[in-house]
């Protein structure tokens, strides 16, 4: 049993003064308001938030960060470059580039994360002695990073869609297909749950699988957290139009995918149809700002869905950017350029998409500062250049990554005043770009 001394603590009602939290076997059991700090208890100063979630992340895109500004472009030609990056990668050098992005996730606040996995396969689509050798490779980097992981194993079957109709996978995507949904199931079924792992499932896209092989897929993910990518870019719901008479959202609902437990992620070109079905299926959606603004992808319908309850979580996706603080602040910003108006999300609204939305989205009890919630948490500083002055109540809108002191993962100590226990988080980064570049 450990007791964590907090300055300031995020309770679900407000920000309370001089709070102790008890854990126990890596949950919360009890919580005390107005107290001093006692000689046993670890300190934690500035405000203590629940951990944060990156509901939506693809490890690898990190290669691609301050690389692909210089000659202009979109999502397609982005893709390109993304692509090449994965030629590179085995599961040693995955293991090794996973590892430094989810110690840089945890440094800058994150406490679990959604790592939507398609990248299966050798070159040329051949299996590893172990088929899951790069999935086992993620979620031993998260292990050593100490943040939770869902990995989200994504079935990947065609190369795309046209108003032709699917097409072939090239001969990069072959490394992500398994050929069918009941082969992708097969090698799903070997891995398994841990204490800081959940396997989840995703549907790469409407692209990526026909309209059978979807409602196949909804067939055989059981209660797994089920995501994909939905109405990223204009052209994915034209051609989805075009073939199939509906939009993706529509198509999804169509196949038996939309409902509780599936989260659609960016759903940035949404109808008033699709508004709607979100709403009535139990269906969350997933916003990943700073990627979205980053590829030119369009500004989501965040307030139309969340009047329509539909729960949104946040991802930093490709990391372009890992800091949630930029992404929660990314929702509210976003939608004050649409609007010309401030405030269109309370600050208790924005932090559950940072926290309660993601933890439920990846399916885990946490992301709450609350008796039997799961010990994740994050003590942001009230000293820096950049928080100083602010409220504590409005921490969200004044700091950054850089402000994380101290990160508390399952009551874990697992940074502590800016350092991670890993080590030196710069040269873990550094060192596995280099190898990732430097691999033949």
């Amino acid at each position: 049993m450990t007791t964590y001394w907090c300055e300031h603590a995020q309770l679900p009602d407000k920000v309370h003064r001089g709070v102790r939290l008890t854990v126990d076997s890596g949950r919360i059991s009890e919580i005390a308001t107005d107290t001093k700090p006692g000689d046993s208890d670890i300190r934690l100063h500035g405000v203590v938030l629940p951990g944060l979630a990156n509901a939506h992340s693809h490890a690898f895109h990190r290669m691609l960060r301050g690389r692909t500004h210089g000659d202009g472009g979109n999502f397609w030609t982005w893709r390109k470059q993304m692509y090449a990056v994965t030629e590179r990668l085995d599961p040693d050098t995955y293991f090794a580039l996973a590892r430094a992005v989810f110690a840089e996730m945890v440094v800058s606040g994150y406490t679990v994360v959604g790592e939507f996995h398609y990248l299966h396969h050798r070159p040329g689509g051949r299996p590893y002695d172990d088929p899951n050798a790069m999935g086992e490779a993620l979620i031993a980097a998260a292990e050593e990073a100490g943040i939770r992981l869902t990995l989200l194993d994504a079935c990947y079957l065609s190369g795309g869609l046209d108003s032709s109709g699917h097409l072939p996978l090239d001969e990069v995507q072959v490394r992500f297909s398994d050929g069918s949904v009941q082969a992708w199931a097969e090698r799903v079924a070997a891995l398994r749950d841990s204490e800081l792992v959940r396997i989840g499932a995703a549907a790469h896209s409407v692209r990526a699988l026909t309209g059978d092989q979807l409602t196949e897929f909804a067939e055989v993910v059981g209660d797994r957290p089920v995501h994909a990518h939905v109405s990223e870019q204009m052209g994915e719901n034209l051609a989805t139009q075009l073939v199939y008479g509906a939009s993706p959202v529509e198509h999804l609902a169509d196949t038996g995918l939309l409902g509780e437990g599936f989260t659609a992620v960016h759903a940035t070109h949404l109808s008033e149809v699709d508004l709607d079905l979100m709403g009535h299926s139990g269906a969350d959606a997933c916003f990943c700002p700073t990627t979205e603004r980053d590829l030119a992808d369009g500004i989501g319908p965040a307030c139309e869905l969340a009047e329509r309850g539909v729960p949104i979580s946040l991802g930093s996706d490709q990391h372009a950017v890992i800091d949630p603080f930029e992404e929660i602040r990314g929702i509210e910003m976003h939608e004050r350029l649409k609007s010309h108006e401030r405030g269109r999300f309370g600050v208790a609204q924005l932090l559950e998409m940072g926290t309660s939305a993601g933890y439920r989205s990846l399916g885990w009890d946490g992301g709450r500062i609350a008796v039997g919630a799961l010990a994740d948490l994050v003590a942001v500083r009230l000293d820096s250049r950049r928080t100083g002055g602010v409220a504590p109540s409005q921490i969200i809108f004044g700091a950054t990554g850089a402000d994380v002191s101290d990160v508390v993962v399952g009551g874990r100590h697992v940074v502590s005043a800016g350092r991670h226990a890993i080590g030196p988080i710069d040269d873990l980064v550094t060192e596995a770009i280099v190898a990732v570049r430097s691999a033949p």
